[in-house]
């Protein structure tokens, strides 16, 4: 039964993989960030683009 105990006691104490999650968690977090401010800035982002390309449009010579 001592053994039992021990064993289970070592697989729960195992911190192999703790590194890749915390990795796994710090890449979450910056993925939902990025997300949100794309969400956010993603229509204010688009209308700058339509405004440098209707400027590049009406500047560009009449052939």
């Amino acid at each position: 039964m001592t053994k039992l105990y021990v064993k289970v006691r070592n697989l729960l104490n195992r911190e192999e993989g703790q590194g890749m999650v915390e990795y796994a968690m710090i890449i979450g977090l910056v993925a939902i960030g990025v997300l949100t401010l794309l969400s956010l800035m993603g229509t204010q982002i688009g209308d700058i683009f339509r405004q440098i390309t209707q400027t590049l449009t009406d500047a560009a010579p009449v052939q």
